[in-house]
């Protein structure tokens, strides 16, 4: 803290003490104004900001494509793929694909998402419940965490 100087004298002690200086707040009256390293001040900013974005989870949508006849087997090795996905964190994407006549017994459908959702309860929540969008009903699910 030196107090209000001349443009010309901060200039000088920066340049005696062979550091920069750096307008920190312009707005302000007078304008503020601090002695640094320049070069190192970016570079600490710059590996706080990557300290920062490594933190960063992002959260991705996996899918998981099922048929309304899916099999007792078939189903289980999904779920344990769909418990991996939410593990993970990310959001889990669950396709019901209708083929022919299929169409016609959409309860069987409703009832395979139904499992999936007593399945996977303790550990994902049901985001958007099942919508038919043409033959595919899709039903999205989020970790509880």
């Amino acid at each position: 803290m030196v107090g209000v100087l001349s443009q010309k004298e901060a200039l000088e002690r920066a340049y005696r003490a062979g550091l920069d200086l750096v307008e920190v707040s312009p707005n302000a009256d007078p304008p503020v104004c601090k002695i640094l390293d320049y070069g190192k001040y970016k570079f600490e900013e710059q590996k706080r900001r990557a300290e920062m974005r490594k933190k960063q989870k992002v959260i991705e949508i996996k899918e998981v494509q099922l048929r309304p006849g899916i099999d007792k087997h078939d189903f289980e090795v999904k779920m344990r793929s769909a418990r991996k996905f939410i593990d993970d964190g990310d959001k889990l994407k669950v396709t019901l694909r209708f083929r022919g006549r299929e169409l016609s017994h959409q309860e069987l459908g409703m009832d395979v998402l139904t499992r999936v959702k007593e399945t996977l309860q303790d550990v994902a929540k049901v985001e958007h419940d099942p919508k038919f969008e043409g033959k595919r009903v899709i039903m999205i699910l989020a970790p509880l965490k």
